[in-house]
């Protein structure tokens, strides 16, 4: 999906990738991240989102969650939405700040002490249950902690697991009875997706969604609530963060903008960000009919993937679709024209669309491409933690 991103904005990385993994200093199954672009990225989003008047709470699952990485975009955008509690845990020893908690992911009631005593800027709540363990929570700690209501996506716009919400319809019963509560106050709503770029062109366009926490903010500010938040998550990038300002959106949650890699990137090359990770494999076997299997594990089923790159060969093969049911313990390539010279061993270079956090991968963070002289920081998990 962004082979052609990544080799015409970052040939450095690709060569880099692939020269570490024939050195032996990566294996196969690894996502080797480019720390600077990450950081440049990070600069570039900051000072547009400054200009706008926007927030920015930066996301980082596709990551891997990775310390390195972490602590040079906080450098530029200091606080963070958690995805889910682990993450959570990893932002915080990495020393980021909490921007928000509970985003996608409500804060398990055993681990309210914990995480309310970073004093977030703000909690999503998703029913009244978690409203009230967040206010006994917080009132136990001695303050009060600022929430944001989570609404229900429009019929057809929310993912499959991530079902949940406040309805509009019933948003002014929820707020009477959040109102009431000692350890919270009401400080904005969030929806999820709010924005998503068109699979055909790559263009970002508002969900109903956004419509609706536009009406939810309203209804709030008519309750007398004020300096409402409006956080509207997904496909957070410079191209989209315009649009977040002039729709009246407070915040945007950067994630895969941070590493050129929304859909958009992939339809237009030119977009400020600069791809800055690359996925390294080797062929592990070739079958009867000549097709090679790559060693898998860091395959994700909504990646967009469609081809390999074979450096030493001068292949470029079309990766082979697998069903999302099934392990990738290999994903299998066309064959090569007759006559080319692919062997057992040979990397492969890949870029798509991931959310490392899910995989068995490792994550390889590099420095120092720009200079001509890159180095590698070192090797970590799909969590975050080093090897």
């Amino acid at each position: 999906m962004f082979l052609d991103s990544l080799l015409t904005r970052n040939p450095e990385l690709a060569d880099a990738a692939a020269d570490l993994h024939r050195r032996g200093e990566i294996p196969p199954d690894t996502y080797v991240m480019d720390l600077d672009a990450i950081e440049a990225n990070a600069t570039l989003l900051a000072a547009e989102a400054d200009r706008l008047g926007l927030s920015l709470w930066f996301v980082v699952k596709q990551l891997g969650r990775n310390p390195e990485l972490i602590r040079a975009i906080a450098r530029h955008i200091p606080r963070y939405a958690a995805i889910d509690p682990p993450e959570a845990r990893t932002l915080h020893a990495a020393g980021a700040q909490a921007g928000n908690l509970g985003h996608l992911v409500q804060i398990p009631r055993r681990a309210l002490p914990e995480m309310l005593a970073w004093h977030p800027e703000t909690v999503t709540v998703y029913d009244l249950a978690n409203a009230r363990a967040v206010s006994q929570a917080a009132r136990e700690l001695g303050f009060v902690q600022d929430v944001l209501i989570r609404l229900e996506g429009a019929a057809g716009s929310v993912y499959p697991g991530q079902e949940g919400g406040v309805p509009l319809a019933g948003l002014d019963a929820f707020a009477a009875e959040v109102e009431r509560l000692p350890g919270v106050r009401i400080a904005g709503v969030t929806a999820f997706p709010c924005v998503l770029c068109d699979p055909a062109t790559g263009a970002p366009v508002a969900t109903p969604n956004f419509e609706l926490a536009l009406k939810a903010r309203q209804a709030l500010a008519t309750r007398g609530h004020t300096d409402l938040k409006l956080s509207a998550p997904s496909a957070t990038s410079m191209a989209t963060l315009p649009l977040l300002a002039e729709l009246g959106a407070t915040h945007g949650e950067p994630g895969h903008s941070l590493t050129g890699t929304t859909p958009l990137h992939a339809h237009d090359l030119t977009q400020p960000e600069k791809p800055a990770y690359v996925y390294v494999t080797e062929v592990a076997h070739t079958l009867a009919d000549g097709r090679p299997a790559v060693y898998g594990g860091g395959f994700y089923p909504r990646s967009g993937i469609k081809t390999a790159l074979l450096p030493r060969a001068g292949e470029r093969l079309r990766v082979q679709g697998a069903p999302a049911e099934n392990i990738d313990y290999y994903r299998l390539l066309d064959a090569p024209a007759p006559g080319a010279d692919v062997r057992v061993g040979d990397t492969a270079l890949l870029a798509f669309r991931t959310q490392i956090f899910v995989t068995r991968s490792t994550v390889a963070v590099v420095e120092g491409l720009a200079t001509g002289a890159p180095r590698l920081l070192g090797l970590y998990d799909a969590q975050g933690r080093a090897l």
